[in-house]
C-alpha cells in the first residue's frame, strides 16, 4: 500500500513540454533560377527557392544592385520562394552586376538571416575584377571622420553636376581609418567622390551634407598613380572659425547673472560667477562680456572696477567697447591679477536700448583664477611651417581647439609658441596651408574645381590639468601626461 502511494505521488510531478531546442540555423538556398555567374546575360527575373518558409525584412535597404541602377531591384517573398525583379533596361553592355541581399532574408518563426550571399552576372563575355583604393579624411581637421559617409564613382563622360542629379554607379564605405577599397570593377576611366549622405539618397545635396572630389579621373587597376586623397569639405561657411556669441549662455562650468529692467523686457547676462567669492572663477585672460537682448547705445561714466586691497577697494585701469558686429554686445577689457577680489559696477545710465530706455543698475563682486588653475604649453613646430622655413610660398596657421572653441588661430612665425595660462581642458592642434591669406581655414566649391585648404593635423589630444607644464612637439604624438620620473620622460612638469 505504502509502495503503491508513491507511485501516485511521484506521478503528480507533471511539467509542461519544454518544446524542443530554439532553432538557430538560417535558411538554406536549394535553388536559383537563372543559375549563379552567367556570362552574356541580362538577368530581369531572378527566383531563390528556400528550404523553409521565409520572409524579407527592409529588402529596399538590404538588396542593393552594384553597379547601381536609378531604380533598385523589387523583392517580395511569397512562402519558400523570393522573386527579384531588375529593370534589365537599364543593365549596361559588357558590365558585371552583384545583387547583395545583405540580411533581407530571415526564417519566418526566429528571424534567422540568411547573409554573405551575393549572386552575380555579366552582360559580356568575362567578370570585372580590378579594384580602385585610396582613403578619404575630414579637410578641416586633416583626420578621418567617415560618419555617414559614402565614396562613389560616376562615369568620366559625366560633369560634377551629376552627383547632385543622380545616384553613382559604384559606392562604397570607408572603414574608421578613411581607407576605402572598390573590388569587381571594370578597365574603365571614372570619376571620383565622396559625400556625407545625410539622407541616404546616395546624392550630394549641399546644406549641410558635405563633399569631396579628386582633381583627376581615376582608373580601376591603374598602379602606376598614388592612391587618390579625399578631402571632405561644407560648401558653406567654416562654422568652426566662426566667433560663436557664448556670452549669452556663459562659458561652460561658469555660472552667468542676468539684469532685467522688469517694465522694459530689457535684459542682458554677463559672464561672471559671483556666488561665492571664496571660489576662484574668473579667468584673467578673458573679458567682461555684456549681452543685450536688444541694440544698446553705449554711454560713457557707466562702468566701474575696483580691486579688494586689504579691505580698501582700489580702482583699476580698464577699457569697454562696443561690439562693432554687434550692437548687443559690450566688453570691457582690463589686466586682472590672479587670486585676487574684484568688484564690476554696472550703473543704470551705462546703456540705454534704442528708445532711450535704461537698464536696472547691479553690482558683483567675484575672485579671479590662480597660477595653478592654470597649465601651460610649449609646442615645437617643424621649421618648413614658419615663415622663413615654408616652401610652399604661402603662410601656415596655427589653430588650437578646446572642444568646439578655437583658443588660438595665428601665423606661425616661429619654431616654438608658448601659452602660459590656459584652463585645463582637452587641446587639440591643427596648422592651416592659408594659400588665400585670410588668416584662417577656406573651404572648397564642388562646381567651382576649388579644393579646400590642406590642413595638417597635430599629436594626439592633450588633456592639461591644472598646474600642470608641457612640452610636446607638432608632430610627434605626445605621451601621456602626467608626472612620471621627475616628468622628464613625457616632458610634462607639475609646476611648484
Amino acid at each position: 500500500m505504502v509502495l503503491l502511494f508513491g507511485l501516485l505521488a511521484g506521478c503528480a510531478n507533471i511539467s509542461a513540454p519544454t518544446g524542443g531546442k530554439k532553432d538557430i540555423t538560417p535558411p538554406k538556398l536549394v535553388r536559383l533560377s537563372p543559375a549563379d555567374s552567367l556570362l552574356n546575360t541580362r538577368v530581369k527575373r531572378l527566383e531563390l527557392y528556400f528550404d523553409e518558409y521565409i520572409t524579407l525584412a527592409e529588402p529596399s535597404k538590404e538588396i542593393t544592385i552594384s553597379p547601381i541602377l536609378q531604380f533598385a531591384p523589387t523583392a517580395v517573398a511569397t512562402n519558400k520562394h523570393v522573386v527579384v525583379t531588375i529593370a534589365d533596361t537599364l543593365l549596361e553592355e559588357n558590365t558585371t552586376y552583384r545583387v547583395s541581399f545583405g540580411s533581407a532574408v530571415r526564417d519566418l518563426h526566429e528571424g534567422n538571416p540568411f547573409t554573405k550571399y551575393t549572386y552575380t552576372f555579366s552582360t559580356g563575355g568575362y567578370f570585372d575584377s580590378l579594384s580602385l583604393e585610396g582613403s578619404v579624411l575630414n579637410a578641416a581637421t586633416g583626420i578621418p571622420d567617415t560618419s555617414g559617409m559614402l565614396v562613389v564613382l560616376y562615369k568620366s563622360t559625366e560633369n560634377d553636376t551629376a552627383i547632385i542629379r543622380k545616384k553613382p554607379m559604384y559606392a562604397v564605405k570607408p572603414d574608421r581609418s578613411g581607407k576605402f577599397r572598390f573590388t569587381g570593377l571594370p578597365g574603365r576611366d571614372f570619376r571620383l567622390y565622396a559625400i556625407r549622405d545625410d539622407n541616404n539618397n546616395m546624392m550630394y545635396d549641399g546644406g549641410v551634407e558635405m563633399v569631396a572630389f579628386n582633381d583627376d579621373i581615376v582608373r580601376a587597376g591603374d598602379t602606376s598613380i598614388a592612391a587618390p586623397v579625399l578631402r571632405l569639405f561644407p560648401e558653406v561657411a567654416d562654422s568652426a572659425n566662426a566667433v560663436a556669441d557664448t556670452a549669452a549662455s556663459g562659458k561652460k562650468g561658469m555660472r552667468t547673472k542676468q539684469r532685467m529692467s522688469r517694465d522694459t523686457g530689457f535684459f542682458y547676462s554677463l559672464n561672471v560667477d559671483s556666488a561665492d567669492i571664496g571660489k576662484r572663477t574668473f579667468d584673467v585672460t578673458d573679458s567682461f562680456r555684456f549681452v543685450f537682448n536688444v541694440p544698446v547705445v553705449l554711454h560713457d561714466g557707466g562702468v566701474h572696477l575696483s580691486r579688494d586691497s586689504g579691505g580698501v577697494w582700489v580702482p583699476v585701469p580698464f577699457k569697454v567697447r562696443q561690439d562693432v558686429n554687434r550692437n548687443t554686445r559690450v566688453n570691457v577689457i582690463a589686466e586682472l591679477a590672479g587670486n585676487a577680489v574684484y568688484e564690476l559696477i554696472a550703473d543704470s545710465a551705462f546703456v540705454t536700448d534704442t528708445a532711450g530706455k535704461a537698464i536696472k543698475g547691479a553690482r558683483y563682486r567675484f575672485r579671479t583664477m590662480d597660477r595653478d588653475d592654470y597649465g601651460k604649453i610649449k609646442l615645437e613646430i617643424p621649421g618648413r611651417y614658419s615663415a622663413k622655413g615654408q616652401k610652399d610660398g604661402f603662410d601656415h596657421i596655427l589653430m588650437m581647439t578646446a572642444g568646439a572653441d578655437t583658443v588660438y588661430q595665428e601665423r606661425i612665425t616661429d619654431s616654438v609658441v608658448v601659452f602660459k595660462r590656459l584652463k585645463p581642458a582637452t587641446y587639440t592642434f591643427r596648422i592651416i596651408a592659408d594659400k588665400d591669406g585670410n588668416g584662417k581655414w577656406s573651404t572648397g566649391d564642388l562646381l567651382g574645381r576649388k579644393q579646400p585648404e590642406i590642413v595638417f593635423p597635430g599629436p594626439q589630444p592633450l588633456v592639461l590639468k591644472a598646474g600642470w607644464d608641457h612640452t610636446l612637439e607638432f608632430e610627434q604624438k605626445p605621451k601621456a601626461a602626467g608626472k612620471t620620473d621627475g616628468g622628464k620622460d613625457n616632458k610634462s612638469t607639475k609646476n611648484r
